[in-house]
């Protein structure tokens, strides 16, 4: 997903990191049985940062990415020189009345309040989240193999159920909106946003609620939906660009912008 921005993003200066997040990607699944939650994929992520000799970092805030990149965040707000939140949630606004039935599976997950969710882990369900309430003129833009890579990172091994304790672990997230918006409050990090206005999982008064936190943010809103570096990568690029050579040049480091995303 970032692999259009990210040797461009190295030219402003910062070194550009996008680790596939455990269970995603090419990187290995969880053992089975043990405790796949994003706390511990951010414990993860610390101990590869560090061994990368990461001090400062700006964090990419996306979907999974955003429970993963507020831990780290919340751990050690000195380290965090700024933020980009493309579609990651933090705040109740953005989670209307579609995430009902998530939020009974959370309270009680027995298989009858999973089965009320619509099913999306299986190959029909993973092609419909890349193109769900997608304009036909933007949907016509985001490449096949998107979902038939994601599908088969996803589908090996036990990764299906691997998911499903992550997608219900993502309660834990939801609980923590206060204090993420006390370390917003605190902490003021410099913020882009960037949001694909076509999103069928985060309202767009998401991105009024970063506002309240962060009052100095920057934002932009794009004609695409969730995964928005898919269809437009330029665009995003042209908006981090200057961003994130801004808070190089500004505090004189060279930091790493983390991708924290599937």
């Amino acid at each position: 997903m970032f692999r259009h921005v990210m040797e461009p993003l190295a030219d402003s200066g910062a070194r550009v990191l996008a680790p596939d997040l455990p269970g995603f990607g090419l990187s290995s699944l969880p053992e089975p049985g043990g405790e796949y939650t994003f706390a511990w994929i951010a414990d993860v992520v610390e101990a590869w940062a560090s061994r990368l000799g990461v001090g400062g970092r700006i964090l990419y805030l996306h979907d999974f990415g955003a429970p993963v990149g507020y831990h780290l965040a919340t751990r050690a707000p000195s380290t965090v020189r700024g933020l980009i939140v493309q579609n990651g949630n933090a705040h109740e606004e953005g989670l209307s009345s579609e995430w009902d039935v998530c939020r009974a599976y959370w309270a009680d997950p027995t298989e009858e309040n999973k089965s009320r969710i619509e099913p999306w882990l299986h190959y029909e369900g993973t092609k419909h989240q890349y193109l769900w309430a997608l304009p036909d003129r933007i949907a016509e833009l985001v490449p096949p193999e998107t979902w038939e890579l994601d599908w088969r990172a996803i589908s090996r091994g036990h990764g299906i159920e691997a998911q499903w304790e992550l997608f219900t672990d993502y309660r834990s997230h939801v609980a923590r909106f206060a204090e993420i918006s006390r370390y917003h409050r605190r902490h003021r990090p410099p913020t882009l946003i960037v949001w694909g206005v076509h999103d069928p999982y985060y309202d767009l008064e998401e991105v009024l609620a970063y506002h309240r936190d962060l009052p100095t943010a920057e934002s932009h809103l794009l004609d695409a939906g969730h995964y928005l570096l898919e269809t437009h990568g330029r665009e995003c690029l042209s908006l981090m660009r200057p961003f994130v050579a801004r808070l190089v040049e500004q505090g004189g480091w060279r930091g790493a912008v983390d991708r924290l995303s599937r």
